[in-house]
């Protein structure tokens, strides 16, 4: 999934429906290239022709509206497991719109329409209020890191930097998702007897090779900001929370929350 600026402030929830004509589509592409500007040569992360396939399909595409203007849009395609999962490929919203969240709770209604039980999406797990909005806010469980994902992504946002992904389930009838859709599900705090595993010193990322059983894995304030003025620091960023959360999760671990302040909070073991 490519993010938006996923900053949400008390403005109301804006009206938010499903698209099923060439203008609306139309009218996603010109947001997404607003947020994403490509660059020359290169394409949109989704075209009129493909959300109009998608939706003929019987997929999911959705806008996010306020006073008539549209200010966000999901695209979301039936993946496997066939009749139980919704993968979210792209959303976008203008920042400061409010709409991330009721694009999120639209898309968990109609997928619960369909009988289907989750709904998975992935995003840079670099991008701190991402994490927080994906994992605190929505109760989304990261379950898988995915080094490079997309190979190359050539534009304004993302270039010079490999694409590595979290990938995250929504449980849509887990009841920490519930709550959470009912703006009622709040995180423990990192526990006490949490230990770094990475942290920051000076700015650098820090691995500290702890044994403890929760650990806890920093991302730097501003990553988009690092990529522009110390890209060598941002790979190194990269390379590090890869390192870590990666190897973690690919050894079974759980990701238990995001704390703003100490990052992603972690338990070696497995919790099904």
């Amino acid at each position: 999934m490519r993010e938006p600026d996923a900053r949400e402030p008390d403005v109301g929830e804006p009206d938010v429906r499903e698209l099923r004509e060439i203008d609306e589509f139309r009218d996603v592409e010109h947001l997404y290239g607003g947020i994403w500007p490509a660059v020359p040569g290169q394409g949109l992360p989704v075209t009129v022709e493909l959300m109009r396939a998608l939706t003929y399909a019987g997929n999911y595409v959705a806008g996010a509206y306020r006073d008539g203007r549209m200010v966000g849009a999901t695209v979301a395609f039936l993946g496997a497991p066939i009749g139980e999962t919704l993968h979210s490929h792209v959303t976008g919203a203008l920042a400061g719109s409010g709409a991330g969240f009721a694009l999120k709770t639209h898309q968990r209604e109609w997928a619960l329409a369909r009988g289907l039980r989750r709904i998975t999406w992935t995003y840079d797990p670099l991008i701190r209020r991402n994490a927080h909005f994906n994992v605190t806010k929505l109760g989304a469980r990261p379950v898988a890191y995915l080094p490079d994902f997309y190979g190359d992504m050539v534009d304004t946002v993302n270039s010079g930097d490999e694409s590595d992904r979290l990938l995250v389930s929504w449980e849509l009838n887990d009841p920490r998702v519930r709550a959470a859709v009912r703006r009622e599900w709040t995180p423990p705090p990192p526990p006490p007897n949490g230990r770094p595993a990475l942290t920051t010193r000076a700015g650098r990322p820090a691995p500290t090779g702890t044994n403890a059983e929760t650990v806890l894995i920093a991302v730097p304030p501003d990553i988009e900001s690092l990529r522009r003025t110390d890209p060598t620091m941002s790979r190194a960023w990269r390379t590090a929370l890869r390192d870590t959360l990666g190897v973690f999760l690919d050894h079974g671990a759980t990701v238990l929350s995001f704390d703003r302040d100490e990052g992603y909070v972690v338990s070696r073991s497995r919790r099904d």
